[in-house]
C-alpha cells in the first residue's frame, strides 16, 4: 500500500492512497487526523483501509504531490556504505580517519537532517547551497518510523549534501546538510509488514541535465555495512520521537570529485519496490 499527501482540486491538503495511477483521497477522522496519525497506528495499514474515500484523482502533470510528512523530524545515517566511507575520506584528509573509524565502529554516525519546513516531495524544488562548490544527491533508502520507532514503511529519500563545506571541517556537517530544500522525501511511503529482502530493495540514482542523462549509477541494500533495526537502535537511544520519525539510512551512490550539480539539474531516485522521486535542482533567492 502507498500513502502519501496531496493539494486536491479545491486546494485542500489531503491524505491519499496512491492506485493504479490514482490519488485516491482519505477522509480522515477525529481518531486518524493526520498521515502521522496512520503512521502511528498498531497496524497502519488497516488503519488507513477504514477510511472512507473520495472521488479518485487521475495522476497527471497538474498533480501537486506534498512531502509525506507531518512533524515528524529528519534523521540520517552516514559512512553505512563502503564507497560512502570512501567519498568521505576523499573529501578531507584531517577527517579520513574519523571517517574509516566510524564506518567500522559499533556506534553508527546519525546526524539530524531536517526539519518538516525543509523538505521537498516529489516534483518540487531541491536547493543547492549558493557558498558552495561541491554540491551532490545522496539517493537513500528511507525508514517511516512510528512514535515506537517501528519500520512502518520506506520512502524515497535524497540527503543533499554540500561536500566542499563537509570537507574543508567536520565540524561544518551540519551546515552542508540542513538548510532550506535540503531533503527530498517521496512520492509516498510504502507501508509494509516486513521489509523485503535487502536484494530486493535496489536504489538507482539518475541525473538529468539539459535532456541528456549524465550521471546513471545503482546499488542495492545489500551492499550496507549495517542492518535497519540496527540504525533504528542507536537513533533511539535516550530520544523520543513523539510524532515518529524518518531516517534515512545512508547512501552508497557518490558522484565523483569532478561532478556537481547546477541549477535546472533533474534529481531521479529510485528505490526497487518503492518508486521514483524527482527533483529540479534551484540555487539562489527566489528560486
Amino acid at each position: 500500500m502507498n500513502i502519501t499527501k496531496c493539494i486536491d482540486s479545491a486546494g485542500q491538503t489531503r491524505v491519499a492512497l496512491v492506485e493504479a495511477g490514482n490519488l485516491i483521497p482519505l477522509q480522515t477522522t477525529t481518531e486518524l487526523p493526520t498521515l502521522s496519525a496512520i503512521l502511528a497506528a498498531e497496524d497502519p495499514k488497516a488503519a488507513a483501509e477504514s477510511l472512507a474515500r473520495d472521488q479518485p484523482m487521475a495522476i497527471n502533470d497538474s498533480t501537486q504531490w506534498l512531502p509525506p510528512i507531518d512533524q515528524q523530524e529528519v534523521w540520517a545515517a552516514g559512512v553505512t556504505y563502503k564507497r560512502s566511507q570512501t567519498a568521505r575520506m576523499e573529501e578531507s584528509e584531517a577527517a579520513a580517519s574519523c571517517y574509516d573509524q566510524v564506518y567500522n565502529a559499533d556506534r553508527p554516525e546519525i546526524f539530524f537532517k531536517a526539519t518538516p519546513s525543509r523538505v521537498s516531495g516529489h516534483l518540487q524544488p531541491l536547493r543547492i547551497r549558493t557558498d558552495a562548490t561541491w554540491n551532490v544527491p545522496e539517493p537513500e533508502i528511507t525508514l517511516a518510523l512510528s512514535p515506537k520507532l517501528k519500520i512502518v514503511g520506506l520512502t524515497v529519500g535524497n540527503d543533499m549534501s554540500s561536500r566542499d563545506i563537509e570537507g574543508e571541517n567536520p565540524l561544518y556537517l551540519p551546515q552542508a546538510k540542513c538548510y532550506d530544500q535540503c531533503a527530498g522525501l517521496g512520492p509516498w511511503i510504502t507501508l509494509m509488514d516486513e521489509l523485503p529482502s535487502v536484494d530486493a530493495i535496489t536504489v538507482d540514482l539518475k541525473i538529468v541535465r539539459a535532456g541528456d542523462i549524465v550521471f546513471d549509477q545503482a546499488t542495492s541494500a545489500a551492499e550496507m555495512a549495517r542492518k535497519f533495526d540496527d540504525l533504528v537502535q542507536w537513533l533511539g537511544r535516550d530520544n523520543t520521537m513523539a510524532d515518529g520519525a524518518f531516517l534515512m539510512t545512508g547512501t552508497g551512490i557518490v558522484p565523483t570529485s569532478d561532478f556537481t550539480l547546477l541549477p535546472d539539474d533533474v534529481v531521479n531516485i529510485t528505490i526497487g519496490g518503492v518508486g521514483t522521486l524527482s527533483n529540479r535542482i534551484v540555487q539562489g533567492a527566489g528560486s
